[in-house]
């Protein structure tokens, strides 16, 4: 179990810095629906990784053979693959980034976020959590790197357990300080949302180098043996 845990805790980590998550819940609390969304927008969030991170366990264990613990060389090539292309998203996270001065921009989306109802709100998260591009390739390679370890089905629930509590916590640390310091925490969550925005795409570039780097170094160790 603990193998399996130490596999999925950077890519928990990438998960947990996700900058446009943050900046989406931030503008929910500001809003008059805050007590209802800001929590319901926190659930989805948890469901999206525990409900897209079970699949791909599901998935990626179906292909997996009787050698357990032992590297595959398809997991390797996926490792591989979801390496490139996480560089081919640094790459593009770092042209994004706004010019010293300038204001980045955020999604329209996030213009409505006044509107949003609970269930919209849980919905935004699932997709944000779950199948944005960033995170869907992480929770893929979480999976495969569990998956590999030869951990049994409750080891690996686990581990992915606790890959789900450190992917929320970016979400959560919003949500607790607007319930534990009430008006004063404006000030507070409006500074995290306009430091989050301006540095969203170096944040998101320098992340996904990193990982990047892991996958690929993971891949090209397991394809050697």
């Amino acid at each position: 179990m603990g193998n399996a845990i130490g596999q999925v805790l950077p890519f928990a980590v990438g998960v947990l810095l996700s900058p446009m998550p943050v900046i989406a819940v931030v503008l929910m609390l500001v809003t008059s629906k805050a007590r209802i969304n800001g929590p319901a927008f926190l659930l989805g969030w948890i469901l999206g990784l525990a409900v897209i991170g079970t699949i791909a366990l599901s998935l990626v264990d179906s292909g997996s053979n009787e050698n357990a613990g032992e590297p595959e060389t398809w997991v390797s090539w996926l490792k591989l693959v979801l390496g490139v292309l996480l560089l081919l998203l640094a790459f593009r996270s770092w042209k994004a980034r706004p010019a010293a001065g300038q204001e980045a921009p955020v999604p329209k989306w996030m213009n409505a976020i006044d509107t949003f109802t609970p269930l919209k709100a849980a919905g935004a998260a699932f997709l944000l959590s779950g199948i944005n591009p960033k995170n869907l390739l992480l929770i893929i390679a979480a999976a495969a790197a569990v998956t590999q370890t030869g951990a049994s089905g409750a080891d690996q629930a686990i581990a992915w357990a606790v890959f789900v509590i450190i992917g929320s916590i970016g979400i959560a640390a919003p949500v607790v300080i607007f319930f534990a310091m009430g008006d004063r925490a404006a000030a507070i969550l409006q500074n995290l949302k306009a430091w989050m925005a301006h540095n969203n795409s170096a944040i998101m570039a320098v992340l996904c180098l990193i990982i990047a780097a892991k996958l690929i170094g993971d891949a090209i160790s397991g394809l050697s043996t």
